[in-house]
């Protein structure tokens, strides 16, 4: 399976279903919703809403019925980026290649369009369709979960908390695990269920995504200390130079790239349940593993 085509073709689903879904630039506020639409499509791979509608392949469905909960994802992400860079948290000036939010609109302005992509996200969520074994009360929980306090937001408050100490591997873990696997996880897992999947295909894509976002984070962290800000489309070098815990940081950079493969031999044997149908997310765990060190 040529895995570029697929992330391209899906990457475009995501997009037009975002277009439809967000309030146009000529809506009111204007101002609020061209900042909300500046961010959502700045770039940016879409991993989540892409691992969201191949997961409702893999068990059965087709993507277009896990496009409100893909969008909900990509929704949420962004939100959390636009927040992580403002000054009173990461103080970022750029973000997918060019000026972030606050930067271009306002700090005030771009913490209330990453309040109102958090917000549309759950709009979005409740368009999705009931399954036999999975009621919107199952789809609305499993994104708050991974979206509150104890995972994503708790993560970046960890990570917040852990600029310039010492941390250990295990705080390193809690701060990634809820920062970025969580979400990634639970991409995975809201596409598996809107597809009805069974509870054991639905175990093994939640932990191919636990690790998935691991691995996907670990390489993060080392693209940030090996290549130029031109090339990553945000600041390079930002982690080190702010004290962030970070595997580099805490691992080194030869054992970081270690960890990185093991995570991802990890997300594929968790795989290993769906037989030939985890085809495509084989190829998008080699693909992500094989991003430049």
């Amino acid at each position: 399976m040529k895995v570029n085509s697929r992330l391209t073709s899906l990457h475009k689903k995501v997009d037009s279903a975002l277009d439809r879904w967000l309030p146009s630039e000529k809506t009111k506020p204007v101002t609020l919703h061209r900042a909300m639409r500046y961010s959502l499509f700045a770039g940016g791979k879409r991993l989540r809403p892409i691992l969201c509608l191949a997961a409702a392949e893999v068990c059965g469905g087709k993507p277009t019925g896990a496009l409100p909960a893909s969008c909900a994802v990509e929704c949420i992400h962004t939100y959390s980026l636009i927040h992580d860079d403002l000054p009173c948290m990461d103080d970022d000036d750029l973000r997918r290649g060019r000026a972030t939010t606050h930067k271009v609109f306002g700090e005030g302005l771009a913490v209330l369009a990453g309040d109102a992509l958090l917000t549309i996200a759950f709009e979005m969520l409740a368009e999705t369709k009931e399954t036999a074994r999975y009621g919107l009360q199952d789809f609305f929980s499993e994104l708050t979960r991974a979206a509150g306090s104890s995972l994503l937001i708790g993560g970046q408050v960890a990570d917040m908390e852990a600029e310039n100490k010492t941390s250990t591997p295990k705080e390193l873990l809690f701060i990634h695990r809820g920062k970025t696997a969580a979400m990634i996880a639970t991409s995975l897992r809201l596409g598996a269920m809107s597809a009805d999947a069974t509870p054991a295909d639905l175990k093994a894509l939640g932990k191919f995504g636990e690790n998935l976002g691991l691995a996907f984070q670990v390489v993060d962290d080392i693209l940030d200390v090996t290549q130029t800000s031109e090339k990553l489309g945000k600041s390079a070098g930002k982690d080190q130079a702010t004290g962030k815990a970070t595997y580099p940081a805490v691992f080194g950079l030869e054992k970081s790239k270690k960890e990185a493969k093991r995570l991802t031999g990890l997300a594929h044997k968790a795989l290993e349940p769906l037989g030939e149908r985890g085809e495509f997310l084989h190829g998008i765990a080699d693909h992500l593993l094989d991003r430049e060190f």
